[in-house]
């Protein structure tokens, strides 16, 4: 997340005279609904499952700069597909989010009436408990 998989990715196709492909993109619109709409739904196994399968699917395609999303890589059968398929290349950039984490987050604590770590939550059990935390503050 935040280190250019589609604008580098985009720049990379052209400069390489191939086409640019999304794996989140492709879900998407085979999908109809947003990324997020499937985490809500389907859950973080959901959303890796058919992740999972566009991925492999994509990866046998041949002229093209193919981005996937960040967790990807978590499934062996992925990186199986990526590594025998085409030629790998990771973009690293971890002082853009390392630099927006200092800039930001001390004005987000102040502000903020509840912290609520995410970290291994899925978004239905987050949602629950800030969900309580509100009603405890706003008395309802």
């Amino acid at each position: 997340m935040g280190v250019g998989k589609t604008t580098i990715g985009k720049a990379l196709a052209k400069n390489l005279t191939l086409e640019f492909v999304d794996s989140d993109y492709e879900i998407e619109q085979r999908t109809g609904v947003t990324i997020s709409t499937i985490f809500d739904i389907e859950g973080e196994d959901g959303f890796r499952n058919r992740e999972i399968r566009m991925v492999t699917e994509l990866a046998e395609r041949k002229g093209i700069v193919l981005a996937t999303g960040g967790g990807a890589v978590m499934s062996e059968d992925v990186r199986t597909e990526l590594r025998h398929n085409g030629l790998v290349v990771y973009l690293h950039r971890r002082e853009v989010l390392e630099q927006l984490m200092q800039e930001r987050e001390p004005m987000y604590r102040q502000e903020a009436d509840v912290v609520y770590e995410t970290d291994g939550r899925s978004p239905q059990t987050a949602a629950r408990e800030i969900a309580g935390e509100v009603r405890k503050l706003w008395q309802f």
